[in-house]
């Protein structure tokens, strides 16, 4: 999930260049989304296995 993320905002960054500023938005909206969404789901991961080993 990490991964996509990063490809949206090089995505992002690309089209800013270009001048295309809805694609670059959008692009950066959707990685925000995806970074958060891999961050809870590390969180939640890394918490699940401290409570697990405990």
């Amino acid at each position: 999930m990490l991964h996509y993320a990063v490809v949206f905002f090089v995505i992002a960054i690309i089209a800013a260049l270009f001048g295309f500023g809805g694609i670059a938005a959008s692009a950066a909206g959707i990685a925000k989304i995806l970074f958060l969404v891999f961050a809870v789901l590390a969180i939640a991961s890394f918490l699940f296995g401290l409570i697990r080993k405990g």
